[in-house]
């Protein structure tokens, strides 16, 4: 996802003179691409997060379209207070583009484990949350990114994703994309998770079960018209993420889920609500704790 980020960026770049990107001292083998090309568009503030938010901000208020990389916790985390007042409050056109979901940098700890950021960005005004799937998402939410003004959160992973879109479906922020209609209950993912969710639809599917299989590439604005149909339908829904059971995509269902006199049944699979004293590989940690595990269709109440 990283290297169609910086591919697709370069490519706007070319076309439009106000995208400026900035780094605290991270993403080398990424981010050369652009700084060769576009020397006087880019800066590595060094490792001062919240320097480098102060900094983006007052760009894009001299009309530059700011895009700001790092590793997620220190792109949300560590420069919190400068992204709420300096970005989200004064509503300025920055682009927080963090890699990393989950449990992707595992090795580093729980330094670098990505699991609360969602929660952290989507309570903020006017800051929009973005979590491509693959590559083909990642593509056109950075491209539609250029045009739409305003604070916003990418949420990158770093391992290699496989695209599993077709190259003619529809990707628009603030719409979910439906890769698959079904009948009898719902798979929606967010971020990375896209890929597990095709190979829970390929069992489910063996099984002789027809599921739905929707991409939330967007938790904000959360696409309240496709969770308003699947309970419309009586479809329980499964929400799969690579971040925290709390306040992330499953949290932002079941928000929606509440406005209604419903039966629908809200399966969460995420990350539980502790820090990871497990060392090992992302994908590792993430099957320790259970991240893998298909929901048995006992589970999704049919």
């Amino acid at each position: 996802m990283r290297t169609t980020f910086i591919n697709t960026l370069v490519e706007l770049a070319r076309d439009d003179p106000s995208i400026f990107l900035i780094t605290p001292d991270l993403g080398y083998a990424v981010l050369e691409k652009f700084a060769k090309a576009f020397p006087d568009r880019f800066l590595n503030i060094g490792i001062a997060e919240q320097n480098a938010v102060g900094i983006a901000s007052g760009l894009a208020l001299s009309g530059y379209k700011v895009y700001m990389y790092s590793i997620i916790p220190f792109v949300t985390m560590r420069c919190f207070e400068q992204v709420r007042l300096d970005i989200a409050y004064m509503n300025t056109d920055v682009k927080l583009v963090g890699v990393g979901e989950g449990y992707s940098y595992g090795p580093a700890g729980a330094t670098h484990h990505a699991i609360e950021d969602i929660a952290i960005m989507r309570v903020l005004p006017n800051m929009k949350v973005c979590c491509p799937g693959d590559p083909y998402e990642v593509r056109k939410i950075v491209e539609q990114s250029a045009e739409i003004r305003g604070p916003m959160y990418i949420r990158l992973g770093k391992n290699n994703e496989p695209t599993i879109h077709n190259t003619t479906d529809n990707v628009t922020i603030g719409k979910a994309s439906v890769l698959r209609s079904g009948e009898d209950f719902a798979l929606v993912t967010t971020g990375n998770m896209l890929e597990l969710g095709a190979s829970w639809v390929r069992e489910w599917e063996a099984q002789g079960y027809n599921p739905e299989f929707v991409s939330m590439h967007t938790v904000k604005p959360l696409d309240k018209d496709i969770i308003t149909s699947l309970i419309a339908r009586n479809m329980n829904i499964i929400a799969l993420e690579e971040h925290s059971v709390l306040g992330g995509l499953g949290s932002a269902i079941s928000e929606v889920i509440a406005g209604f006199n419903t039966e629908v049944k809200l399966i969460e699979c995420g990350i539980p609500d502790i820090y990871s004293h497990y060392v090992g590989s992302g994908k590792a940690i993430a099957a320790h704790y259970g991240l893998f595990q298909i929901p048995s269709v006992k589970d999704v109440g049919l």
